[in-house]
């Protein structure tokens, strides 16, 4: 029987995308959906050649079901046309599903998931991983990365092109877009540039 939290019995007998999108809605393998508005899964086509992996949803993502849809997602937008990317051609998900908030006045602000709850949500992501069979896999940040490749794994230390081939021929660390929005504004175009150059690494190789 499998330890909890997970997601794992949740899952449906078939994985592929559209099971795996219905299913979702009902997980109930951390505590997470019990605050969220929905289960916010991937987006993009099955036969997607790049695949990129965030943290979690955001509020807009919460509302609107869809991932990288807040201003976090405009800037990658921006920084996928600057290398090359088709967003309708990428598959975009995250490490969790849930929005994970707490509290700012009247504001619903991010709050960082926990390891139980990243290392629960995470059948649902090795299953659309599984579905879409990216050639090449970016992952956003620091949760992401940790998510499929271990806690020890560090942006800082680790950006780039990193070995893991049996995830994908490509793997790619990097930061987040809403770290570049977090950070100084007199900071953010030499940030961009460098995040536009990882996602070359995945457009080009």
């Amino acid at each position: 029987m499998p330890r909890y939290p997970t997601a794992e019995p949740f899952l449906p007998t078939t994985h592929d995308l559209i099971s795996l999108a219905r299913a979702v809605e009902e997980c109930r393998g951390c505590d997470l959906w019990e605050r969220a508005t929905q289960a916010v899964f991937g987006a993009g086509p099955a036969t997607a050649d790049v695949m990129l992996v965030g943290e979690q949803p955001g509020d807009r993502e919460d509302v609107e079901g869809e991932p990288f849809v807040g201003p976090a997602g405009r800037l990658l937008d921006e920084a996928l046309e600057q290398a090359g990317l088709d967003r309708s051609q990428t598959y975009l998900a995250n490490a969790v599903k849930h929005f994970k908030w707490k509290e700012r006045g009247k504001r619903r602000i991010h709050d960082k998931p926990s390891w139980s709850q990243i290392s629960a949500c995470r059948p649902w992501l090795e299953a659309e991983l599984q579905a879409v069979e990216p050639r090449a896999l970016v992952l956003l940040g620091a949760t992401a990365a940790q998510s499929l490749l271990g806690k020890d794994v560090r942006v800082t230390r680790d950006r780039g092109r990193y070995p893991a081939e049996h995830l994908a021929e490509v793997v790619v660390v990097t930061i987040h877009p809403s770290s570049i929005l977090r950070g100084e504004p007199e900071e953010r175009e030499a940030e961009l540039a460098a995040l536009v150059d990882d996602l070359r690494l995945a457009a080009k190789s």
